[in-house]
């Protein structure tokens, strides 16, 4: 079973077979470097506060849903709203169409997730569906719903088990003619054409993604160190931008703690009486 954090949880349906399974993104974040920002006369932390002209900051809670029906004129939705919307897509993937692996572009590929199932009593289940993919050499297409989306998605063999992986909608890819139109159609010269072809046989090779390295990442990194280890090298400390960062838990915070106070206090007097608060 994954270890990882599932990001959905539902069912993955066949027809009349239903198998208990959960997504698991297939790749990680943070494994590049990463900066934050910081603002250099004083070292602190910049920070991003939502604002409204005239208002000033604002809550998080007060914030709706505006979709524009003209010239800066918003129809308001509560979210509460958008969430009741239901659809069986929130909870199943039915796998409604098959197509040949090799028959969607590239160009529609978005994210890929691992598909596992939950327990032991969806595995065989499981397995069935991917052996007949891989034996069929088909990918399977259906939709489902998660962090307020509906996405189209395939679903193919993956080593020991199955991939899902988002697909684009089709108004969602911007048509290339626009831009490929201005290049002439003519063929290419013969004896060029032979050199390029002989090029890439010759360097055409089984792809392996551990043969390559992100050397961007990798100088980053080494700058990174050399200023570590440069005395010189000028530091800030984001203690107090940390701490402006928690101000919004601070009232949560202190009502947690002068509510342990009075338990702690009233566990040396003499309980209350059942209904009653104590002082």
């Amino acid at each position: 079973m994954a270890t990882s954090r599932a990001i959905w949880k539902g069912q993955l349906r066949l027809s009349l077979v239903s198998i208990p399974v959960e997504l698991h993104s297939a790749t990680k974040t943070g494994a590049r470097v990463s900066f934050r920002q910081i603002h250099g006369p004083s070292g602190k932390a910049v920070r991003y506060q939502k604002t409204v002209p005239g208002v000033g900051p604002i809550k998080t809670e007060d914030i709706l849903k505006g979709y524009e029906v003209g010239d800066d004129e918003y129809i308001l939705l509560e979210p509460d709203e958008v969430d009741a919307i239901r659809l069986e897509t929130k909870k199943t993937l039915e796998l409604v169409q098959f197509v040949g692996s090799c028959e969607i572009p590239p160009l529609y590929f978005d994210k890929p997730y691992y598909v596992v199932p939950t327990d032991d009593l969806a595995e065989d289940a499981y397995r069935v569906v991917r052996d007949a993919l891989r034996a069929s050499e088909k990918t399977g297409i259906g939709q489902l719903t998660m962090r307020g989306k509906e996405y189209l998605c395939a679903v193919r063999p993956c080593g020991d088990g199955l991939l899902l992986e988002t697909l684009h909608y089709a108004d969602e890819i911007r048509q290339a003619d626009p831009l490929f139109s201005g290049i002439e159609d003519d063929p290419a010269d013969k004896e060029l054409l032979s050199v390029a072809t002989e090029l890439i046989d010759r360097k055409t090779k089984p792809f392996k993604a551990e043969a390559f390295q992100d050397h961007y990442d990798a100088a980053l990194r080494d700058l990174i160190e050399r200023k570590r280890k440069n005395r010189k090298t000028p530091r800030a400390t984001t203690k107090e931008g940390g701490a402006e960062r928690s101000s919004d838990n601070v009232v949560d915070l202190m009502s947690a703690l002068k509510e342990s106070l009075k338990k702690d206090g009233g566990a040396k007097r003499k309980p209350a009486a059942r209904g009653k608060k104590t002082a």
